[in-house]
């Protein structure tokens, strides 16, 4: 087990910044073009204010989720219709969760081939990750990809991921929830260079065990998480496309604030 986990955390060589796709995977992952055109989706971020929702009322809605969902699948039974993991902690973290996680669609970067079940529903993508590598000229540049089968471009957020995967999958608009962007690392955290070790439960995400005691987490960047926000917009709203935030409370206010409630009951009509 322990060699597993030193060969998720060393994801790519020293060098590569680019993880590559077969025709076959590159195939699939064209299936997904305009798929779902003109329709909406909510990206679902796991902050503390997603215990303000009951998620099962998204369950006609096309929904994007990350990392840790399962435990709100396990709370009240909700499963996502897309599922993403970027971060190799997670992954070794919480592998036979993952691995044994079923919903519609799952998504990863090639490059975690060797240690996820390949079934018919996970889809590998090239993985671009220069915008975490100083020596790198894109690094702290963002950009979109908006053809997911040649690349996707790392933005320190999986959130950014998920934006990519909804623009070329069609998505008009994009409403997102459970985004909180506000971190407090612990005083009693374990912190070496960007990675830190939790040591009691976690107060940043929706349920204590998210990052809780023994798993280890990337410091999350704000500033730089803010960088590929703003490319986002951008990029939408160059296409007549919009992103919203239908998050209860919470920091972030690059996006359009919309009442989740107002919305969900029809309520809050986007012209």
């Amino acid at each position: 087990m322990l060699k597993l986990i030193k060969q998720i955390l060393v994801p790519f060589r020293k060098g590569s910044y680019k993880s590559t796709i077969t025709s076959y995977e590159k195939e699939k992952l064209l299936s997904f073009k305009d798929k779902f055109k003109n329709k909406r989706c909510f990206i679902i971020g796991n902050g503390p204010s997603l215990n303000k929702i009951d998620l099962n009322i998204l369950k006609n809605e096309y929904t994007f989720a990350v990392n840790s969902i399962f435990y709100k699948t396990k709370e009240m039974g909700f499963k996502p219709t897309f599922y993403v993991v970027e971060d190799q902690h997670v992954l070794s973290d919480n592998l036979t969760e993952i691995n044994s996680y079923e919903v519609n669609y799952k998504f990863f970067p090639s490059n975690y081939k060797k240690f996820i079940k390949n079934n018919k529903n996970t889809f590998f993508f090239p993985f671009d990750i220069g915008f975490y590598r100083e020596e790198h000229l894109s690094y702290k540049k963002p950009r979109f990809a908006k053809d997911i089968s040649e690349v996707i471009y790392a933005g320190q957020t999986v959130t950014y991921i998920n934006l990519q995967l909804a623009f070329y999958m069609g998505f008009t608009e994009i409403y997102l929830i459970g985004m909180d962007f506000d971190y407090k690392i612990p005083k009693s955290a374990i912190v070496n260079g960007n990675t830190i070790e939790s040591v009691e439960n976690d107060p940043n995400h929706f349920h204590p065990d998210y990052f809780g005691k023994g798993k280890k987490w990337h410091n999350p960047d704000l500033d730089s998480v803010m960088y590929n926000y703003k490319k986002a917009k951008e990029t939408f709203e160059n296409e007549n496309r919009k992103i919203f935030n239908a998050t209860k409370g919470g920091k972030l206010e690059l996006f359009e604030r919309v009442d989740f409630d107002k919305l969900i009951r029809g309520m809050d009509v986007i012209q």
